[in-house]
């Protein structure tokens, strides 16, 4: 990590890690300087992690490769080789590691970038997030009699989506808007056009057995940056957006995919629940909007994405009412998420389907604060000193 290097991209790929190149590209002809980005390909031992680094070495931007054999290494070199259950294997759930690799290294800014995903030519991708970070002034706010948010309420009226992971108790909800004064973003969400971010049974329900939807998003479907009110829920989805350092203690992406209900696909969504808690006690914000993304989403069957929802559909329900009202009095992200991470980990869910996973999930969120507060920071060697 050089001095220039501020911001990390956590990318988790196995096939379409070619994408960077269009980011790159994106970001010579905005002007941002790609100096400041370190990229990290997030990936498996199956895949050519030679030609990953050949493509980064090839851009000219600063990089590194982890399969599942290098992080083990990197998880014993760090200290913390005792956690390494923390991020599941063959998992979206692994940005998790690129969470751990920007603690350790003291980076200012995390992205997560998807790999089916490409910008817009008309957006300053890096530059916008960073400068949605530092956002202050007035910015559409909005809430609803339902407490939830949808992303895509802009124009809901002609296309009537919701995103994955928002309550289907949530649904025909009153949207209010007004304004709100922002001064300290710690998030940035960039949405999406093309193909939309939904579950299996909204596919299903939209005529879709690909895993994509009929119905599509284009530039025209958002009408410009917003903030959800406080006491009101979110999608987060990790697949266009960039975050301080300071939210990583809350920020952790579930252990999902690898446990023993079978529950996978709200590692983003869950995180994303815990973060606007986390925000809402601390006076932090989420910002949402531009810069939008495309979103590429391959054809696959949409009954394989739906086998992974449905064991965790009716504790999407109610996560965010357990962990509602948690943690008011704390003055840290690790404050507010030791308390979520004990409600969940130490109260009776049995009415639930598969209900002893949020026991699971707590512990696992408990193990990610100790993981925190046991990493080594990475040494790195002082530049010589001129004579």
């Amino acid at each position: 990590m050089s001095p220039s290097e501020d911001i990390c991209v956590v990318v988790p790929t196995i096939r379409e890690y070619e994408c960077m190149r269009a980011y790159f590209e994106n970001a010579r002809e905005h002007g941002f300087d790609l100096d400041r980005l370190h990229v990290l390909l997030v990936t498996e031992d199956f895949c050519d992690t030679d030609e990953m680094a050949e493509m980064l070495a090839d851009e000219g931007v600063s990089g590194e490769v982890f399969d599942a054999s290098r992080r083990e290494e990197w998880y014993e070199a760090q200290g913390i080789g005792e956690y390494d259950h923390l991020v599941p294997a063959a998992s979206h759930a692994e940005t998790s590691f690129g969470l751990l690799y920007i603690w350790a290294n003291e980076f200012d800014y995390g992205f997560f970038i998807d790999d089916d995903t490409l910008p817009h030519e008309d957006f300053d991708f890096f530059g916008r997030h960073v400068r949605n970070l530092d956002f202050e002034g007035e910015v559409e706010e909005v809430s609803s009699d339902e407490n939830w948010v949808n992303v895509l309420y802009q124009n809901f009226e002609d296309h009537g989506l919701y995103p994955r992971g928002y309550p289907y108790s949530a649904m025909d909800e009153t949207v209010e808007t007004g304004t709100a004064a922002v001064s300290d973003v710690v998030a940035s969400q960039g949405l999406w056009t093309n193909v939309p971010d939904l579950d299996a049974v909204r596919i299903l329900m939209d005529g879709d057995l690909q895993g994509q939807a009929q119905t599509r998003t284009t530039t025209d479907d958002y009408t410009g940056d917003f903030v959800a009110a406080r006491g009101n829920y979110l999608t987060v989805c990790s697949m266009n957006l960039a975050f301080e350092r300071e939210v990583i203690p809350a920020f952790y992406q579930l252990p999902m995919d690898d446990n023993r209900w079978n529950v996978g696909r709200f590692d983003d969504i869950w995180s994303g629940v815990f973060l606007k808690r986390a925000c809402d006690v601390l006076g932090k914000t989420i910002y949402n909007g531009y810069p939008l993304c495309e979103h590429n989403k391959a054809p696959r069957s949409t009954f394989d994405d739906l086998n992974n929802e449905v064991p965790g559909l009716e504790l999407n329900e109610h996560l965010w009412e357990v962990v509602d009202g948690t943690g008011s009095d704390a003055d840290s992200y690790a404050g507010v998420f030791e308390a979520m991470a004990r409600e969940l980990a130490e109260s009776d869910f049995e009415a639930y389907e598969n209900g002893e996973f949020f026991n699971y999930v707590g512990e696992y969120m408990l193990d990610w604060l100790s993981a925190l507060d046991e990493l080594r920071p990475v040494e790195t060697t002082p530049a010589p000193a001129d004579d």
